[in-house]
């Protein structure tokens, strides 16, 4: 008997009748002999409603008790889902986060998962029942208080818990068939892929493609957790997230892996320029230590070439728009003691990112990627690349045009088939 970890999102128990059809599916794999832990979310927009509650009260509610609030989504779901499984003759126990042993950081909205201790989850498996687990939520391992994950943090909590259980897969279950060329919604004729790397899917995560967190896809990279990608609401097979682009060449006779795994876009991000900033040894070093410690992830990152005549250069990078504000305080603060000249701040932008193992060995993507944004009349802010992945900065406005463009030019497109999105949340 193996184990399975499965994890449903908010789509997927958005109501009474998507969290009875979910229950049936977790009673599927029970009666196929698995033991199963399943991590939920909550139900459909429940945490965007708790969130405005909060700031309906406080436009800054302290982070311990957003916390408190945003963790009872999640706890609402799993009961529920334990419930329906058990009108089903099956016998389930749910449990929050730090019952089923998800320790954390003590960063209250982001934590990171320090260790999982599931000495419940297994006498509860070994006692016969299926376990439901909240996820996105865990505690403190030092303060012992309530954490949370982050957005999209269940996707985390069920790659964490296949992890420490030995799980012989993780089933992320969500609102479309798997993992696509490029977002449905922008793209119908976008193809589901069969097998994705972990270094593909990282880069895709991490780049605005929605269907899998970031975090899920290193914790699952680390510990070699294969993860199947399917839908909640068909019954078709999805998409396998596993190996890695330095695994040894296919055997002769089976197919090439394909130069290209997708289009992403992502339209969460803003762009902070700091101008003028003396061009001395460690001034770029001041910035960026002064957002690490205020807690901002910076993702593309430019500098232009000093000017001769004033010795000054400026700094753009990204960021998540949500930290746009914070940004833009802790930098004003260094503004005399550094003495660059000003801030700009632009949230009306978006980023897209071809990516694919195989252009490493392929000349002419690049050439081919700028083209074909050129030719839709599209504009280019900053340019980022990696070995598997090239990223550009456009205007909001323009992000859809230069991902259908990108994902035309490269024949990405599926014939005839028109992808489904069940749900529409893209997680």
């Amino acid at each position: 008997m193996g184990i399975v970890v499965q994890k449903y999102g908010g789509s997927s128990v958005a109501d009474a009748e998507a969290v009875k059809r979910v229950a049936r599916r977790i009673v599927e794999a029970k009666k196929a002999g698995n033991d199963v832990v399943v991590a939920v979310s909550a139900m459909g927009d429940t945490t965007d409603d708790l969130l405005e509650k909060a700031q309906a009260v406080s436009p800054l509610p302290p982070a311990r008790e957003l916390d408190m609030l945003l963790t009872a989504g999640e706890r609402i779901s799993m009961a529920l889902v334990a419930m329906a499984i058990s009108d089903l003759g099956y016998s389930a126990r749910s449990f929050t986060g730090s019952q089923a042993g998800v320790i954390t950081d003590s960063v209250h909205g982001k934590a990171k998962i320090i260790d999982v201790t599931p000495g419940r989850i297994t006498t509860a498996l070994e006692e016969g029942h299926i376990v439901i687990v909240a996820g996105f939520q865990g505690v403190s391992q030092d303060t012992k208080e309530i954490t949370t994950l982050g957005r999209g943090g269940t996707d985390t909590t069920a790659v964490a818990l296949a992890a420490a259980l030995q799980a012989d897969v993780c089933e992320i279950y969500t609102d479309v068939d798997g993992v696509f060329t490029a977002d449905p919604r922008i793209v119908p004729t976008a193809r589901k892929l069969d097998r994705v790397t972990y270094e593909e899917m990282l880069e895709m995560a991490a780049n605005g493609a929605k269907i899998l967190h970031l975090r899920c896809v290193e914790y699952a990279r680390r510990f070699n957790i294969p993860i199947h990608v399917r839908s909640s609401f068909s019954k078709l097979d999805g998409t396998i997230v596993s190996g890695s682009i330095d695994d040894p060449a296919p055997e002769e006779g089976t197919m090439e892996q394909a130069i290209i795994a997708g289009v992403a876009h992502d339209r969460s991000e803003a762009k902070i320029t700091v101008t003028g900033v003396p061009d001395k040894i460690g001034e770029a070093a001041r910035i960026f230590v002064a957002l690490a410690e205020a807690q901002i992830n910076l993702d593309m990152i430019v500098q232009n070439v000093s000017e001769a005549a004033t010795n000054r250069t400026d700094i753009s990078f990204t960021l998540p728009h949500t930290d746009g504000q914070t940004a833009m305080k802790t930098l004003a603060a260094l503004k005399d003691e550094i003495g660059f000249e000003s801030l700009l701040y632009d949230d009306r932008v978006g980023k897209v990112s071809l990516i694919g193992a195989g252009m490493r060995s392929h000349p002419g993507v690049t050439a081919k990627f700028f083209s074909a944004i050129a030719e839709a009349g599209v504009n280019l802010g900053m340019i980022s690349t990696s070995e598997i992945r090239i990223s550009v900065v456009v205007a909001d406005v323009d992000v859809d045009a230069a991902v259908i463009a990108t994902h035309t030019a490269f024949d990405l497109d599926a014939d005839d088939v028109e992808a489904v999105v069940y749900g529409g949340t893209g997680r």
